[in-house]
């Protein structure tokens, strides 16, 4: 069954084969050149059935991506500007966006930059791509270790969310798209996160009631602020902290990122438990709950002050303050929060010792 959820642009729910998506490549895109973005992962186990599976596609050029937060770089979108140049790509013609979050961040950076922007598609294969990359339109890649520092806000055409694909996911996989589905209940939805925290194994996260529930939340909050001057920084929670410590252990022992999220969603609750906001009973919970499923960290104290380093300059910083999301409760937050260096040192101490 697909189920269309209202946005300024298509976001279907279902089995893509029962989905708009063939109509769309049959009659808005008959003329055009097809280029497909996937990376190793969604190149071995998603690319022969979309091929397969809709005729207008056999002859697409296919664009394969290197796996992994270290490739999600300016020098990996030049060589794709390049090819597409080379296969005389126009404006007229359409990318798909095939794989997780990675690849529907930089192929939609890579569509709205190409020739002042050609339409994409994006086919999320990853829990974390389905509830929340790759929607909301933001595209964008990394410079250096600061996380999504050059990027646009560009929707697709349409979106197409098909969970069958996401039944060849390691379980680390399934974690990075848990820690989105925790944050979006944290921020948003008290019963969303009771329901979430009784689940029994992380493969029950795939059923579409879970799916569904964190695109709406997601999507809802987009819709009302597109560009990010209000309440969609609520999505930030996790990610001040979060991205600090993704982008100190790149070059290091890189983690996923939902695995950092989780981290700095556990440090940002901290802060609001320090700041007394926050009870200390529901404290507790998300401690319980998010130290079961995220490991700890392996680094020295004396690491921090780097880390706090990164964060200085995070895209969300503004009247040189670093600024983040705090928990009033479980379901309710607080942006454009100063996080002083002290309170932040004493976070990520807490994660270090816990």
């Amino acid at each position: 069954m697909i189920k269309n959820i209202a946005s300024e642009y298509p976001i279907e729910l279902g089995s893509l084969l029962n989905s708009s998506f063939h109509n769309l490549l049959k009659n808005k895109y008959k003329n055009s050149k097809i280029v497909i973005i996937v990376d190793e992962n969604s190149h071995d186990f998603c690319l022969e059935f979309l091929i397969t599976s809709f005729d207008e596609l056999k002859e697409a050029e296919v664009m394969l991506l290197p796996t992994g937060e270290e490739n999600k770089v300016m020098e990996v979108c030049f060589q794709v500007w390049e090819a597409l140049s080379d296969y005389q790509i126009g404006r007229k013609d359409l990318i798909i966006n095939l794989g997780g979050g990675i690849v529907t961040d930089m192929g939609g950076f890579i569509a709205s930059i190409f020739k002042r922007g050609i339409d994409f598609i994006n086919i999320p294969t990853t829990l974390l791509g389905m509830i929340d990359a790759s929607i909301g339109g933001k595209t964008g890649i990394d410079l250096g270790p600061y996380k999504n520092q050059l990027g646009t806000f560009t929707n697709p055409k349409a979106l197409f969310i098909d969970s069958s694909f996401l039944g060849t996911l390691p379980k680390h996989e399934l974690m990075n798209g848990y820690a989105e589905m925790l944050k979006h209940a944290l921020i948003c939805d008290a019963n969303h996160w009771n329901e979430l925290i009784a689940i029994e194994a992380l493969e029950d996260l795939i059923t579409g009631a879970f799916i569904e529930k964190s695109i709406r939340i997601k999507n809802q909050i987009v819709s009302e602020d597109p560009k990010e001057a209000n309440v969609r920084k609520k999505l930030n929670f996790g990610h001040t902290i979060g991205h600090g410590i993704e982008g100190y252990l790149l070059d290091k022992e890189p983690i996923s990122h939902g695995h950092a999220v989780g981290l700095g969603m556990l440090a940002e609750a901290f802060i609001s438990y320090q700041r007394r906001i926050l009870s200390e009973e529901q404290w507790l919970e998300i401690e319980r709950i998010l130290t079961a499923v995220f490991p700890k960290i392996e680094i020295e104290s004396t690491e921090i002050e780097n880390i706090i380093s990164l964060m200085q300059n995070d895209k969300k910083n503004f009247s040189g303050e670093i600024k983040g999301c705090v928990l009033t409760s479980i379901g309710n937050c607080e942006f454009d929060q100063n996080f002083g260096n002290k309170e932040i040192e004493e976070a990520l101490n807490y994660l270090i010792n816990i």
